[in-house]
């Protein structure tokens, strides 16, 4: 007959369980000690059993055939059931009497006791019974323990073994847990380290003699230190060449829009302030995106109607492409920065019409509500990008298609300041292909 199928408590239960015991050290520990004393007590309770049986029997033996021999003479020949019953009575013993005149039982109705009349009697399978005595009248006498006296007595030890167990389970887990607190510090400083906040290190418990745990996390300290002051150079550095290359810059464009308009001029002239044009974008995005990656981003927030804001946006595009603009009309206005979301606008809306050259539709952006947040999406009908290409497209200085970027103007930037725009204001960003085209899509926390 098949089993009852399991509850989904109970599957859940069990799932828990085997995870647990998969990847919680804690528990595995626990479980250790667990197996590990029933191991010890078990080995013990059958050693000492050994330990304790052997001779004895030998030993014991002519005094249990004289007391036997007193006990068949105390009840008589012919036996007497009133003396067997006072015998009963006084002693833990069972009797049983069969012959031509008597047949009696202490205990008829015991299954137990009939079980032991047929085994308990006999010590070696090639020995007489011991238990047994026949009297000069032909009757047989048969003798054995009565355990019932003694039933609540194991069951009670049975319990109380098994409570002193749990307790000592509870104890060890405790303690374990308490051993292994420290890994939950390292962890959440690790997470901290990764997630670019080194300003507070991982607790050390006594660090003047640590134990191995506590020089783990001194050890995580010390990196995530080096670490961070290896980030912190290369910030330093880039903003500083950022900064000097500005000015520079500046006078080379001053200088180059001072050139004669004349025929043979015009073309370097326009060519040399394109280029200078991009590496001055280049520097203000790397300055933007040092600024954004920073865990202390400071945005400066103010209530934005959004879909004025990507109104502005398209107007201002350079040519005044066709881009298509759905907004609801019950965007929620919220606490944004103006300026970092009017960057993240235009950089996707740039991308996008990078990439609708010859597509049989333009560019949309579709602004709504999202909870008490909002939902940007935009999306060219264009080539798309390959698969595998989606989860690198938001990395700095990425380009799927590097020739085509650089006729373009692009520099891998774009799509990765949008993110951090986006993840400094609380928001997720996402790339997917809409087949045909490319779908970014932005949302922006309520609150």
């Amino acid at each position: 007959m098949s089993s009852p199928a399991q509850t989904p408590t109970q599957a859940r239960w069990h799932r828990r369980a085997r995870h647990a015991l998969a990847h919680s050290l804690r528990v595995r520990l626990v479980a250790l000690f667990l197996l590990l004393a029933l191991a010890m007590a078990a080995t013990f309770l059958f050693g000492m059993q050994k330990a304790f049986s052997i001779g004895w029997r030998d030993a014991a033996r002519p005094l249990v055939v004289d007391y036997v021999d007193r006990l068949a003479a105390e009840i008589g020949s012919p036996p007497r059931i009133e003396r067997a019953q006072a015998l009963v009575q006084r002693l833990p013993v069972a009797v049983r009497i069969s012959g031509p005149q008597v047949n009696w039982r202490s205990h008829p109705s015991n299954p137990e006791q009939e079980r032991r009349w047929n085994d308990a009697n006999r010590w070696k399978g090639d020995e007489p019974r011991l238990l047994e005595r026949t009297t000069a009248d032909g009757h047989r006498i048969h003798f054995s323990l009565n355990v019932q006296v003694w039933q609540d007595q194991p069951r009670v030890i049975g319990w109380a073994t098994l409570a002193v167990l749990l307790l000592l389970t509870g104890l060890a887990y405790l303690r374990v847990r308490r051993l292994l607190r420290p890994l939950d510090d390292i962890r959440a400083g690790a997470l901290r380290f990764g997630a670019g906040d080194f300003a507070q290190p991982i607790p050390v418990r006594h660090p003047a003699r640590p134990d191995e745990l506590g020089e783990l996390a001194a050890t995580i300290n010390t990196m995530g230190g080096d670490i961070r002051q290896m980030l912190d150079a290369k910030r330093a550095l880039l903003l500083a060449i950022s900064h000097e290359l500005r000015s520079p810059l500046t006078r080379a464009r001053l200088n180059t829009e001072l050139l004669p308009e004349t025929p043979d001029v015009l073309p370097a002239r326009d060519a040399l302030l394109r280029d200078l044009g991009e590496m001055r974008d280049l520097i203000t995005d790397l300055l933007e995106s040092e600024r954004l990656a920073s865990p202390h981003a400071a945005l400066h927030r103010e209530p934005v109607d959004l879909a004025a804001l990507a109104g502005e946006v398209v107007a201002s595009l350079e040519g005044a492409p066709a881009v298509q603009l759905r907004a609801a009309s019950d965007l929620p206005t919220l606490a944004l920065d103006r300026t970092r979301m009017r960057l993240l606008l235009r950089n996707l809306l740039d991308n996008a019409l990078r990439h609708s050259v010859d597509a049989p539709h333009p560019p949309e952006i579709d602004l709504r509500a999202e909870g008490s947040g909002l939902r940007i999406t935009v999306r060219d009908h264009g080539p798309g990008v390959p698969d595998d290409q989606l989860p690198h497209l938001a990395q700095p200085f990425y380009r799927p298609d590097a020739a085509r970027e650089r006729a373009t103007g692009g520099v891998g930037l774009g799509l990765y300041l949008c993110k951090l725009v986006a993840q400094a204001h609380g928001g997720t960003f996402t790339v997917r292909n809409a087949l045909p085209g490319l779908e970014v899509v932005v949302t922006l926390p309520g609150g």
